[in-house]
């Protein structure tokens, strides 16, 4: 993580590796990311916010499921341990109760 970035950039980043989809990134995932932080940071920065680096921020963020809604388009749930336990060892993912159930009828998820 770098020094430099904007604060915002900072959390998110950390967010990640607190976060249950983490344990599936590979190196590069992480490297995505900190490409993501980098302009995430700079448009920040800037005088004026420009909507096209924030729409490429986005759209890469949703390649890295850290939404909600993107990891519910790609059928993945995080389901948290509620003993509190730390975050990102109790999280595990499953398949969403759509995608169990076509599976479950014979006809196979794609």
């Amino acid at each position: 993580m770098s020094g430099d970035w904007h604060p915002i950039a900072k959390r998110w980043f950390q967010s990640l590796k607190d976060s249950g989809q983490a344990q599936f990134y590979e190196q590069s995932d992480w490297l995505t990311a900190v490409y993501v932080a980098e302009a995430m940071s700079r448009n920040l920065g800037q005088s004026k916010f420009s909507a096209q680096l924030f729409q490429s921020v986005m759209s890469a963020m949703t390649d890295l499921l850290t939404t909600e809604g993107a990891r519910r388009r790609a059928r993945v749930e995080l389901e948290r341990d509620s003993a509190g336990e730390d975050p990102a060892e109790t999280a595990r993912v499953t398949l969403m109760d759509a995608y169990r159930k076509a599976a479950a009828g014979g006809g196979g998820a794609t």
